[in-house]
């Protein structure tokens, strides 16, 4: 059943869920783009396609506390700082990353040990996605056969010619929409079948829409790894992380402990990336010692390693963000053209 809501009426709808927890919806900041941000009266929507950074950052934050260690000459007390979390929403979550949390949930949710910490984000954690309606020429969603104008989530939106449209999804979604059913009226599904229609079309007309992936695939795990566009493509990386910390299924953490002084330590984790110089260091040395080795690493696990592992599964979504802030201009895309133009045609090992 669809669900609808004036759009001059949805402040009323996020004031609504505001007084029942914390609501985070995408707004301008002052650099001209938008990032998820606290919902206060007053706060407007952003119409911006998507933010810099994703939702992901809701459920597995920078930097995350994980325990405090107290020592008393040769007893150690070991403290759990996490408290309750109170329920939040966060609105406008488009179809890439929505996407993602399936991808990152496959790592934390559904492997031994599941990540309590990551886990009891998502409990908490409501996900009201909103369709695109113009994507962007990085987007290229649609070559992973993610369906834009139809995004997942606990309550599905849509914004067609001035009326939100909804759809609860969850048992989650379906508590959202029933405690603010004063505010809606039952809505046609016409017009958000129309914008579907349309939405699609203008993703499939997108300039990477067709990438073509075939050449990804696991039984060519040594050839791929072995090519030779990675000593060229790897020359002018400068191993910033920039792409690793704008893209929503990067979910790599390194664990560092401080000093709290009164023989205390506390010990977080903080993300981390595959194209520093001391990521994954052991006490021998680091297993990959070039910028080759570690740039190879990041594409190789996003197209080969992890669908391997996961069913065939790309870790990618195309939400173009790496594409938009890479400095150099780097970025999955290019790697993928570059290997399927040289892979048959002499230059890979």
């Amino acid at each position: 059943m669809m669900f609808t809501l004036p759009e001059s009426k949805i402040n009323e709808f996020f004031k609504l869920i505001a007084s029942k927890g914390e609501l985070y919806i995408p707004q301008d900041n002052n650099t001209g783009k938008a990032d998820f941000a606290l919902w206060n009266e007053g706060a407007k929507l952003s119409s911006a396609l998507k933010t810099v950074r994703s939702a992901k950052d809701f459920f597995f934050p920078k930097a995350e506390n994980l325990v405090n260690l107290r020592m008393e000459g040769k007893h150690v007390t070991v403290e759990d700082p996490r408290k309750e979390l109170n329920d939040f929403v966060v609105f406008g979550v488009r179809a890439c990353d929505a996407k993602s949390f399936e991808i990152v949930d496959a790592v934390y949710l559904n492997m031994d040990p599941v990540d309590s910490y990551y886990k009891n984000r998502r409990d908490h954690g409501t996900v009201i996605t909103l369709a695109c309606t113009e994507p962007a020429k990085t987007c290229f969603c649609h070559a992973y056969k993610i369906d834009a104008a139809a995004p997942a989530g606990d309550v599905s939106a849509w914004l067609c010619d001035g009326t939100f449209y909804f759809q609860p999804n969850t048992d989650k979604g379906k508590k959202i929409i029933e405690s603010a059913k004063s505010l809606f009226a039952e809505g046609d599904e016409a017009p958000v079948k129309k914008q579907q229609e349309e939405t699609r079309k203008k993703c499939a007309a997108t300039p990477f829409a067709n990438l073509d992936l075939s050449k990804w695939v696991g039984k060519d795990m040594l050839k791929i790894f072995n090519s030779k566009i990675w000593d060229s493509l790897s020359e002018s990386c400068l191993g910033c992380g920039t792409c690793t910390y704008v893209c929503p299924t990067c979910m790599c953490f390194d664990i560092r402990d401080f000093d709290s002084g009164a023989n205390g330590v506390k010990q977080f984790r903080c993300w981390d990336s595959c194209m520093y110089s001391d990521f994954t260091q052991m006490a021998a040395a680091n297993p990959r010692l070039t910028q080759k080795e570690r740039f190879r690493q990041r594409f190789m696990h996003k197209l080969v390693y992890y669908p391997m592992a996961h069913e065939d599964n790309w870790q990618c979504v195309g939400c173009g963000r790496c594409l938009e802030s890479c400095p150099i201009h780097m970025n999955i895309v290019k790697v993928i053209k570059t290997y399927n133009e040289n892979a048959d045609g002499g230059n890979a090992q």
